[in-house]
Order: C-alpha cells, then sequence, then structure tokens
C-alpha cells in the first residue's frame, strides 16, 4: 500500500508551528473527520485523509504527513504549503512537518477555485462504491498525489458542475478516496456529512 507516500518532490523548510489560534478551524474539522473515522490509520498503522484550509492567495495550512493516524493534533502537525508546481511535480511548504502527500490535489483547487478556502480529503469504502462514476469522478488510470491528478481535478472543475453544485468528486484511482471543498471550513465538513447521512 503507498497510501501517506510523497510523490513529489518536497522543498520543505523547518519552521516554528503556526499559533493555536490560526489552527482553530481546520484542527476542528480535522477532529470531526476523525471522529467519523474519515480520517485515520488502517490495521497496518498507515494513515489516511489530509484537510486544509487557504491562508491567503494561494497558500494554505495542510495537515502534515503521516498524520491520519494521530488522535489527535496539535500545531507541530500542519505545514504550509507556499508554492507548487504541477509541471515539474515540486511542492515548496515549511512549518514543523512536512506537507501531505495529497498537497498538490489541494493546492490545484485553490489556484482554480477563488471562492474555495477549505479542502477535506477522506476515505471510506462504502461511500467511495456508491459514488464512483455516479458522481464527479477521475479517471481510474490516475494515482493520487502525483501531477496527473493533479490535472484531473483540473479537468474536473471546469467540465463539471462541481464547483456550483456538489463541491465534492471521487478518485477514482484511489480507492476510498473522496475530495470536499467549499466557502469555509464548516461548508466543506457539512458536503462530508452530507455525503455519509445522505449517500448519493
Amino acid at each position: 500500500m503507498e497510501e501517506g507516500y510523497i510523490k513529489f518532490h518536497c522543498d520543505w523548510k523547518k519552521k516554528p508551528a503556526l499559533s493555536a489560534d490560526a489552527l482553530h478551524s481546520v484542527n476542528w474539522g480535522r477532529q470531526e473527520m476523525y471522529r467519523r473515522g474519515l480520517i485515520g490509520a488502517y490495521e497496518n498503522g498507515i494513515g489516511y485523509g489530509n484537510i486544509s484550509e487557504r491562508l491567503a492567495g494561494e497558500k494554505f495550512i495542510i495537515s502534515g504527513s503521516a498524520t491520519g493516524g494521530l488522535k489527535k493534533l496539535t500545531a507541530a502537525h500542519y505545514s504550509i504549503v507556499d508554492k507548487t508546481d504541477i509541471k515539474n511535480n515540486r511542492v515548496w511548504c515549511n512549518g514543523p512537518i512536512k506537507a501531505s502527500s495529497e498537497s498538490m490535489s489541494h493546492a490545484v483547487i485553490y489556484q482554480n477555485c477563488p471562492e474555495v478556502n477549505a479542502v477535506v480529503h477522506i476515505h471510506d469504502l462504502e461511500l467511495w462504491k456508491s459514488t464512483v462514476h455516479r458522481s464527479p469522478t477521475t479517471h481510474a488510470s490516475v494515482a493520487y498525489g502525483t501531477p496527473e491528478m493533479a490535472y484531473e481535478i483540473i479537468r474536473l472543475l471546469k467540465q463539471t458542475n462541481i464547483r456550483q453544485h456538489t463541491g465534492y468528486f471521487t478518485m477514482a484511482g484511489h480507492e476510498e478516496g473522496i475530495i470536499a471543498f467549499g466557502k469555509n471550513m464548516q461548508q466543506a465538513i457539512n458536503r462530508i456529512a452530507c455525503l455519509v447521512d445522505c449517500p448519493f
């Protein structure tokens, strides 16, 4: 299983953590998803799921690499993504930990959707089975955390109504993976909650 493995070149600068106040919203959303089992870890200990929130422009806070299985995150478990380069498969980040392996997927949503300020990536097998190819879905040949996935997400943002309507898509080549987004963290979490409580 490759879950959690960083596939891009990560230019990481170790810096002090953000304040608890700056992380309040993203950490609340993360704990809600962990409580529901939508972010967590498999029996083999490998974590899954990640969450982010826009800071300014295209910069965003994101849960760090290999933090999915932690019951509770602190400021030491979040990173700031400063810049991404899809073509050259590079991500620049800073903070006490390296950014999530899904950082590029989050980045292209922020870059292409100025109205979006929060992105949530969850895992749920039954929900995935009920939505894959029935909702906007990335191509089955495209793996998570790659430039190809980033381009697939851009395609969905441009060619489907997810920005105006559902606010989520399913990742056919990343079993269990679903990404939702919203104008704020509450809306992004609400979209996931609606999927879980009211399946597609």
